[in-house]
């Protein structure tokens, strides 16, 4: 079972290559920090600008640095079920402990081409999978009996990380898959209002910069400290909203690199963050005592 805390890791860059020694350090902090584990290569990743080598070098990388301590979630979906296979083998080959798998975009399937693109994978790897439904970059949501379907019809789908903006989706999905089905916020500001009713934690963009907190924030939670928890989700909030003051993950990688542990560096077609979005990001994070 998927709970607590994991780290939609961001990819270091540095002069145009993957900045594995800073990809390194970032992982030494997190599990400093007590996250529970690390989901590279996914949207905060920049997956979708990294070639097939780099790709699976990220995930090699990243389970090498946490060395068992974490759990390493890849993500290796795709809106091609051939290549969402492919990335999700070489993976497991690399020593991945389970696969994060967005729902397939731009192509826009059916429910039962959802069905049978997760089922397909599924049938080709060992490793835990992890739904991912979010509707506002993939234009489909993953419907509620489709989860079902799939968390019935195949052992190792076995957790979701939910996206989809409303509580109501978390209590649906709980009564559809039962108790045993991992639930996670796939947004920091709505981890508390969907760990109220039944989720079990977060894969967190804020936690790269402050891993700790939100560690604190989400166990707070779980062993029954609602006030400890609502406390620490009132200080991070507003560090969750300017996280996402342009599009995810320019906000973190600029916050990173204000904090001096990467380069701040994107590939195209993200680029740096307006200087109106950075004065915005960088009272936040004097604010909340990420930067001096």
């Amino acid at each position: 079972m998927f709970t607590g805390t994991y780290t939609a890791i961001v990819t270091p860059f540095r002069d145009g290559k993957v900045d594995e020694a800073a990809l390194q350090r970032l992982i030494q902090l997190q599990v400093k920090g007590g996250v529970d584990g690390i989901v590279p290569v996914g949207t905060t990743g920049e997956s979708p600008t990294l070639d097939y080598d780099e790709h699976i070098r990220v995930v090699e990388v990243s389970v090498k640095a946490a060395a068992g301590r974490v759990r390493i979630i890849a993500g290796t979906g795709g809106n091609s079920t051939r290549e969402a296979v492919f990335l999700t083998q070489e993976a497991a080959k690399v020593g991945a402990d389970a696969s994060l798998q967005v729902a397939p975009y731009y192509n826009k399937p059916t429910q039962e081409g959802l069905y049978l693109h997760f089922r397909e994978i599924a049938s080709a790897t060992k490793l835990p999978l992890m739904l991912y439904s979010i509707p506002g970059r993939c234009g489909i949501e993953i419907a509620i009996d489709t989860i079902r379907r799939l968390a019935a019809d195949c052992p190792t789908i076995v957790a979701i990380k939910e996206a989809g903006g409303t509580p109501d989706r978390v209590s649906q999905i709980r009564a559809a898959c039962g108790t045993k089905f991992s639930i996670l916020s796939g947004d920091d500001s709505l981890t508390l209002p969907f760990m109220s009713v039944g989720a079990h934690g977060v894969v967190s963009v804020a936690s790269n910069v402050a891993p700790k907190e939100v560690s604190r924030m989400v166990r707070a939670f779980a062993r029954g400290d609602a006030r400890a928890a609502l406390r620490l989700h009132a200080q991070l909030y507003p560090l969750f909203k300017d996280l996402f003051v342009e599009t995810n993950p320019v906000p973190v990688k600029a916050a990173l690199a204000l904090m001096g542990l990467i380069a701040e560096e994107y590939r195209l077609p993200l680029c740096p963050l307006s200087d109106k979005s950075r004065a915005t990001l960088t009272a936040t994070l004097t604010a909340t005592g990420i930067i001096p």
